[in-house]
């Protein structure tokens, strides 16, 4: 059964448990500072966590990376957990995930999932282009997955 554990300066020990899991897992990620995570157990496994950091609450934006060891970690309920923290819980308009161009995985999963996708020369070291990919709050309501989810659209339901 797939767990989803969130983490923050409440517990610290499972916070930094899930940032030492995606640092480990994202190559040259030197580690995050002042973040909040979110740990997706299967069983009694971790296979995946989410780092949210470098949020900007006057401008309503927030990063956010992501690793995994399994690929069950993408269901519909742990979708839903994933950006409504950002999109509900935080009330942000955007979020964004910077992804080195060799991390094809990733990139295709942020692809796949409806993301704008911003090519930036360099930004990943001087022979490696890094890829800026954003997602909006309207995107996201919009998105399939809340549609299945018989998730209604926030702005029907307050006017």
């Amino acid at each position: 059964m797939i767990e989803v554990v969130w983490a923050s300066e409440r517990t610290p020990e499972y916070n930094q448990a899930f940032g030492r899991f995606v640092a480990g897992l994202i190559p040259g990620c030197t580690g995050f500072s002042d973040f909040v995570s979110m740990g997706v157990i299967d069983g009694d496994t971790l296979i995946a966590c989410v780092v949210y950091n470098n949020w900007f609450p006057q401008h309503g934006v927030i990063e956010f990376s992501a690793a995994s060891t399994s690929k069950r970690w993408l269901t519909r309920p742990v979708l839903k957990e994933m950006f409504n923290y950002p999109f509900k819980t935080l009330n942000c308009q955007m979020v964004a995930v910077r992804v080195a161009e060799t991390n094809r995985a990733m990139a295709q999963i942020c692809e796949d999932f409806g993301f704008n996708k911003y090519v930036i020369p360099r930004l990943h070291g001087r022979d490696e282009a890094e890829i800026i990919f954003t997602l909006t709050d309207d995107q996201w309501e919009n998105h399939p997955v809340n549609k299945s989810l018989g998730h209604r659209n926030r702005r029907s339901e307050n006017g």
